[in-house]
């Protein structure tokens, strides 16, 4: 497993697990972040990261990104 923050743009992944605290959990889990999922990292600019989850693009910082493992 590594952080979704080392995956390249373009790369489609499989989120593996999600730390951090619960209510940090339930906000990534809200923005469509659940374990299993697909997402595509879409581009990434000084370690933030945008990424296709679902229908919707969301910006991450690198600390969120960091969390999230692949």
């Amino acid at each position: 497993m590594m952080p979704l923050s080392m995956a390249k743009p373009g790369e489609t992944v499989t989120i593996r697990k999600i730390t951090g605290k619960d209510e940090v959990r339930q906000h990534l889990a809200e923005l469509g972040f659940v374990v299993d999922s697909v997402v595509t990292v879409v581009t990434e600019l000084a370690g933030n990261l945008i990424i296709q989850v679902k229908d919707s693009r969301v910006a991450l910082d690198k600390s969120m990104a960091n969390r999230i493992m692949i």
